[in-house]
C-alpha cells in the first residue's frame, strides 16, 4: 500500500503522459540531430561553405594572366585530344571538382544533351569551377571547340570536330611575324608581395646577345593557380611548406622536368602546352620561393 502512494503515476492520464513522452522526446533528438548533421555536410553552419560552387569557383579563377599573340602569321592548331591532354585532363580525367570524367557516359549524357554550341561557349568563357579555355589562354577558340569534341565523343556524341579557319592572304607573305604581349591581372593580392618574382633568361635572349627576363609569378598566374592555388589533384598548394617540404629538396632542375614530362595527375606542362622551359623554369622557381 505504501508503495502504491509513493509512486509518481497516480492516474491513468499520468500514465498515458509518460508513456507518450517516452516515445516522442526520443524521436524529436533524432530529428535534431539528423537536421545537423545534413546542415553540416552541405554547408549550412558558418564556416562550411568552403567546398561550395561559388568558394570553388572563386578559388581556381585565375589571379591573372599572360597571352602571347602572334600577329601576321598562323600556326597549325592542335588536335582535340592534344588540347585535352596539354589543358583539360587535368580535372576531366579524375571529375575534379564536378569536373565530367572523359569517358563517363553518364555523367556527360545531360551536358551533351544541351548541344555542341553552349558546351563550346562554357569552355571558352569558363563556366562554375572550370575556367576560361580550361585554364590556357593561349587555345584558339577551333583547339577548345576541337577538345570539346573529343571529350564528348568518347561519351557517346556524334559531335563534329570544326575545321581550322582559312589562313589571311597577309599572313602568308609575312616574314616575320610580330609579337604581341598583353598582361591582365586581377586579385592582385592572392600572391604574396613579399616573394620577388624570378627571373630567368631564356634560350633566345642569349642567342641575341640580350637578357630577357621571364616572371614567375605571371607564368604562375597564367595557368598554374589553376591547380596549385587550391591543390587540386594532390597538387601541392601554393606557399604550403609542408606540401612542399618532400619537394623542394629535390632542386629546381628535377622539379623542372617533372613539370615538362608530366607526374602523377599533372599532364606534361601543367595547363601551359605553349609555355617555354625557361617559363616552366621561372614558374616552379617562384613556387618554390614561395614554400621556403
Amino acid at each position: 500500500m505504501s508503495e502504491h502512494n509513493n509512486s509518481l503515476i497516480k492516474t491513468p492520464r499520468q500514465l498515458l503522459t509518460v508513456v507518450v513522452l517516452a516515445f516522442v522526446v526520443p524521436i524529436v533528438l533524432i530529428i535534431l540531430l539528423a537536421t545537423y548533421v545534413v546542415r553540416s555536410a552541405t554547408g549550412g553552419i558558418a564556416g562550411s561553405d568552403a567546398l561550395s560552387e561559388k568558394a570553388i569557383s572563386d578559388r581556381l579563377r585565375p589571379v591573372g594572366m599572360v597571352v602571347l599573340a602572334e600577329s601576321g602569321a598562323t600556326r597549325s592548331l592542335q588536335s582535340g585530344e592534344a588540347v585535352y591532354v596539354a589543358a583539360c585532363s587535368a580535372c576531366h580525367a579524375a571529375g575534379v571538382a564536378g569536373a565530367p570524367r572523359m569517358g563517363d557516359a553518364a555523367a556527360w549524357a545531360p551536358r551533351i544533351k544541351t548541344g555542341y554550341d553552349l558546351l563550346v561557349k562554357h569552355a571558352l568563357a569558363g563556366f562554375k569551377a572550370m575556367p576560361a579555355k580550361g585554364g590556357n589562354p593561349n587555345l584558339d577558340p577551333v583547339e577548345v571547340a576541337r577538345a570539346v569534341v573529343f571529350m564528348g565523343n568518347q561519351a557517346g556524341a556524334k559531335f563534329k570536330e570544326p575545321a581550322a579557319p582559312a589562313a589571311p592572304a597577309a599572313a602568308a607573305s609575312a616574314s616575320v611575324p610580330a609579337l604581341n604581349v598583353a598582361v591582365t591581372t586581377a586579385a592582385p593580392s592572392a600572391i604574396p608581395a613579399a616573394i620577388p618574382p624570378p627571373s630567368v633568361v631564356t634560350a633566345a635572349g642569349k642567342a641575341a646577345g640580350a637578357s630577357v627576363a621571364v616572371d614567375g609569378a605571371k607564368v604562375f598566374a597564367s595557368g598554374c593557380n589553376v591547380c596549385h592555388a587550391t591543390g587540386v589533384a594532390g597538387a601541392p598548394k601554393f606557399g604550403d611548406k609542408a606540401a612542399w617540404a618532400p619537394r623542394v629538396p629535390q632542386g629546381i632542375d628535377a622539379l623542372t622536368a617533372s613539370v615538362i614530362k608530366g607526374k602523377g595527375a599533372m599532364p606534361p606542362r601543367g595547363t601551359l602546352a605553349n609555355a617555354t622551359d625557361a617559363e616552366l623554369r621561372a614558374a616552379v622557381t617562384y613556387m618554390v620561393a614561395a614554400a621556403k
